[in-house]
């Protein structure tokens, strides 16, 4: 039994849903003659209540085609420091974009409308980048999986309008949040212009990434799909393991918050663990006790067939997920409790 925590990215198709695989009515996306893909996105477009939809097969490559839509080279876009658009998507916003980042020293991955307004270039001084875009992550990856509070969110909408700023979602997670928050999806769609929809994490699916938004941004995300090289020809196939997920895995992902509740509980009992992070959704961050060394501590759990991730700086992570039974959830439980 191999328990691999490392990330809910990790998943298998369930049975039923490679059913829903192969069954898929499929035509070439590129000419938009998918039937599977179309209805995807038409239902996360009603879903969220926006007015457009595009399929990609990454989330990256979502978020990154929404930055360019948003802005134009030489200008800046407002995240905080831990946000995935700066991290974890290869410099993207400078190499795809050629816009740069102003990064704000925020809470667990989740900045404020005052910190926002506070780090707006003013626009007609010349000297330094325009600022055109903020960027929020719901939930945040490396703040924890914390969920933003709508209200503050509902705060930042205003001081974008107030400065016409455009507003997007890193909605990699978007649904840990809303199940975990019991929150209307047609909210986000009110408040942010784009949002890019994850299918291939806490839903379990093997790709695929949708960005909905208002029509009057997304009128160019199919040409810059292409640009990006996101041209996919008969992707029914993931489309329908998306549609089903939407059937089938959202509810449950209440399950997975649970287990990392549990999770870190005994963690934060544990004299080797020097601190554990608020825990709201399905990512557990901890910090190990600086006797205890890192890499022997990663190393015995590979040796007990347990797999999490180092995010850098002794900060360490369990993702739990659809593939992490009940039979994992208590072997490791047992594991962390006895190291």
């Amino acid at each position: 039994m191999i328990i691999d925590l490392r990330s809910d990215t990790v998943t298998r198709p369930t049975p039923a849903m490679m059913q829903a695989i192969m069954q898929a009515e499929t035509g070439d996306d590129v000419y938009k003659e998918d039937p599977t893909v179309n209805e995807l996105e038409r239902r996360l477009a009603e879903l969220f209540g926006m007015e457009d939809a595009l399929y990609f097969p990454t989330g990256s490559m979502a978020n990154q085609a929404a930055i360019k839509m948003h802005t134009q080279p030489g200008e800046q876009l407002i995240c905080d420091k831990w946000a995935h658009v700066y991290n974890y998507e290869g410099g993207g916003v400078s190499f795809n974009s050629g816009v740069s980042c102003k990064l704000v020293d925020g809470n667990r991955g989740m900045i404020t409308a005052r910190q926002v307004e506070e780090n707006i270039n003013p626009p007609d001084f010349y000297h330094s980048p325009l600022t055109s875009l903020v960027c929020l992550e719901n939930t945040t990856n490396k703040g924890g999986g914390a969920c933003y509070d709508l209200e503050e969110i509902k705060k930042i909408r205003e001081v974008c309008d107030a400065h016409s700023l455009g507003l997007h979602l890193d909605g990699a997670r978007i649904f840990n949040a809303i199940v975990a928050k019991k929150e209307d999806p047609k909210i986000y769609g009110r408040l942010f212009d784009t949002i890019s929809i994850c299918l291939s994490k806490g839903l379990g699916v093997p790709m695929g990434t949708v960005l909905v938004g208002k029509k009057e941004i997304m009128k160019n995300a199919i040409r810059v799909r292409k640009v990006l090289g996101g041209g996919m020809r008969q992707i029914g196939f993931m489309a329908a393991a998306g549609i089903y997920a939407l059937d089938h895995h959202i509810e449950r992902l209440e399950e997975d918050h649970k287990k990392a509740l549990e999770i870190a509980s005994v963690l934060a009992k544990q004299t080797y663990v020097e601190r554990v992070e608020p825990t709201e959704t399905n990512i557990v961050i901890f910090y190990l006790s600086s006797r205890i060394s890192e890499k022997k501590f990663l190393d015995d759990l590979q040796q007990l067939n347990v797999r999490i991730s180092s995010m850098g700086q002794g900060k360490l992570r369990i993702v739990t997920h659809l593939d992490y039974t009940d039979a994992m959830h208590r072997k490791l439980l047992t594991i962390l409790d006895s190291y």
